[in-house]
């Protein structure tokens, strides 16, 4: 995150104490936000041990901040309840156990490498090697000599697999030993889910889950591991398909309910209003349920949120990031399918008089993107037009642009 990113949570959240590395004391001094302590993590603060109060289940145990179709970051309020219920359940239904040993390559600023890796590895006793980012060697490395029997990645990190299998196919025999490949925060391509079974004899076990929600939909560990479905409700959850009127019957968006929601939108009672109905959390994403229960994501209800690595990302935040260069007269960013990174962010532009003709669009815009938000959020391709495409009520049409792209 840069500054803006990390002053809007820290002032949202009412933070008073962080604790960063040394990029991150950067960042912090740049928000401009005071703190009341800041520790390095290799100076954790000492002094006598208080005694320890166990707190109310209902408390708050922790704000995990996520992009809303808005492009602001809100504050999902999780309470003590919801994490051990939700992530006790999902890990028994994973047969976690003490005999089990985690390769945790996640960012541990989600749901899935916070809640279900380090949080599921404390419940259940799992011993864990952490890593500070993916490197499929070391994967490797950890199954080899350490026996590793669990891995949970995105999609991108199953992607960059398969390449090192293909540079490296001996590789593929130490992987056979491992007892649990699952995969979340976006879909699983059924070419990779299909090529990663030809290569290991390992169906990746997918699941279905959101800030707001925790873990809800999951492939069972026995039984079929359908390709392109994220299975049935984890125990504690239920759902709902609405459909809407002209759409297709058995299609519609998804709702939830049960022991894993959040509490609120912290601080935004509006927009935790907006997000639930009669107890049902409208999760914005489209679903197909077959005959037999078993759901696929089709996609979002809005093409305003892109999936990309594992990330979901807000394209207003990118939209006026753009319009911020003077070269930008208008900007529309969206998501285009991309079999690595399940989607990739492209965006149309259309230019000043200031611009030159023979501008490298992606080369000025990218790093321009990138100097004021996460560098994840920058956009992979651009492209110029004399105008966007708009509806009589100038309402902009983005599908008409992924098709250009």
């Amino acid at each position: 995150y840069r500054s803006g990113e990390v002053a809007h949570i820290l002032d949202h959240s009412g933070a008073v104490t962080a604790f960063v590395d040394e990029l991150g004391a950067e960042v912090l001094a740049e928000s401009g936000v005071p703190m009341y302590r800041t520790f390095a993590v290799h100076d954790p603060p000492r002094g006598t041990p208080k005694p320890i109060v166990m707190p109310d289940d209902e408390a708050i145990a922790m704000l995990i901040y996520t992009s809303g179709t808005t492009g602001a970051s809100k504050g999902v309020a999780l309470s003590y309840r919801a994490i051990v219920a939700n992530i006790s359940a999902l890990t028994e239904l994973w047969g976690w156990s003490s005999a089990d040993r985690q390769s945790l390559m996640l960012p541990l600023f989600h749901v899935h490498g916070l809640c279900i890796g380090v949080h599921g590895a404390l419940l259940r006793r799992v011993d864990t090697v952490l890593h500070a980012r993916f490197d499929p060697a070391a994967l490797i490395d950890d199954v080899r000599a350490r026996g590793a029997s669990i891995f949970m990645g995105v999609p991108t990190m199953y992607a960059l697999l398969l390449e090192q299998l293909d540079r490296h196919p001996h590789d593929a025999e130490p992987l056979r030993d491992v007892r649990l490949f699952t995969s979340g925060s976006a879909p699983l391509s059924v070419a990779h889910f299909e090529r990663f079974r030809a290569l290991t004899g390992h169906a990746i076990l997918e699941r279905y889950g959101m800030s707001e929600t925790l873990i809800t939909l999951s492939n069972p560990l026995e039984g079929e591991r359908r390709p392109g479905s994220v299975g049935h409700p984890v125990p504690g959850c239920e759902i709902r398909v609405v459909e809407d009127e002209a759409g297709e019957p058995g299609r519609g968006e998804l709702y939830v309910r049960g022991n894993s929601l959040m509490s609120e939108y912290w601080a935004d009672p509006e927009a935790t209003a907006r997000a639930l109905e009669d107890g049902w959390f409208k999760t914005g994403d489209v679903v197909e349920r077959d005959p037999d229960g078993y759901v696929r994501i089709i996609g979002r209800t809005s093409v305003d949120i892109i999936k990309s690595g594992g990330f979901k990302i807000a394209a207003r935040e990118i939209e006026e990031a753009l319009l911020e260069h003077p070269w930008v007269a208008e900007a529309a960013v969206f998501g285009v399918p991309d079999e690595t990174w399940g989607q990739r962010i492209a965006a149309a532009v259309v230019l000043t008089a200031s611009a030159p003709d023979d501008a490298d669009l992606l080369g000025v815009l990218g790093p321009h993107v990138a100097s004021r938000l996460a560098d994840y959020k920058r956009p992979r391709q651009v492209v110029a037009l004399p105008e966007l495409p708009r509806n009589a009520l100038g309402k902009l049409q983005k599908h008409l642009l992924i098709d250009l792209i």
